[in-house]
């Protein structure tokens, strides 16, 4: 099970392609209108074939879109966080308030080991940061932070995403990594290449 916080690009194209991977997704946004818009088959974004993959896969029971991020949560084995990251006007940096109150509010909804994903792209350190984040509201919390950064093209994204060059994940953590070999299980089928990288990494690979 897998919950995806943020259906913008990101978000929205990996969420639908995990589903059509056969696992149970769920999209998490704040801004209601949107979902409303989802449930009822209407894409934030214009991308290719996009529309049939959620519409068949919100058929198949495999993807579902809420503003209650606490039940998508609380029963994910994998959470996303696929946020945006937008540039500070002035010095360029991204904004990574997002990320961090994404982190804070996983932190205190989920439940049992979770692997907590960074897919929006951040600079090196972010995941320590996210990690840290997640320590602090909970001491007591079972789970590994993972870099899994996207190489997405606009209008080539659900084949950029299922017929990749490689996919990159950064994490130490041997349950983390197994869990993140299974959710990518059907790309072994065409044999691409799953390059495990230290956290840092991978966010490194990404820039």
């Amino acid at each position: 099970r897998v919950a995806m916080i943020g259906t913008g690009y990101v978000g929205l194209v990996s969420g639908a392609c995990f589903a059509d991977f056969g696992h149970i997704v769920t999209c998490v946004d704040k801004d209601a209108s949107k979902i409303e818009r989802l449930k009822n088959g209407i894409m934030p974004i214009y991308e290719p074939g996009l529309d049939a993959l959620v519409a068949s896969n919100v058929e198949e029971e495999r993807l579902f879109f809420t503003t209650e991020a606490a039940e998508a949560i609380k029963d994910a084995d994998a959470v996303f966080i696929a946020v945006g990251t937008p540039s500070r006007r002035g010095d360029g940096h991204a904004d990574l308030s997002y990320v961090y109150a994404a982190a804070e509010e996983i932190a205190g909804l989920m439940n049992g080991f979770t692997v907590v994903v960074t897919k929006s792209t951040v600079p090196v350190g972010t995941g320590d940061e996210v990690e840290e984040i997640i320590r602090k509201v909970r001491p007591d919390a079972d789970f590994a932070v993972v870099s899994n950064p996207e190489f997405l093209r606009e209008g080539a994204a659900i084949k950029d995403f299922k017929i990749p060059d490689r996919v990159v994940v950064g994490t130490e953590d041997e349950r983390a990594r197994q869990l993140m070999h299974e959710l990518y299980r059907p790309l072994f089928l065409n044999e691409t290449p799953i390059l495990f990288t230290d956290r840092r990494t991978s966010e490194l690979i990404k820039y």
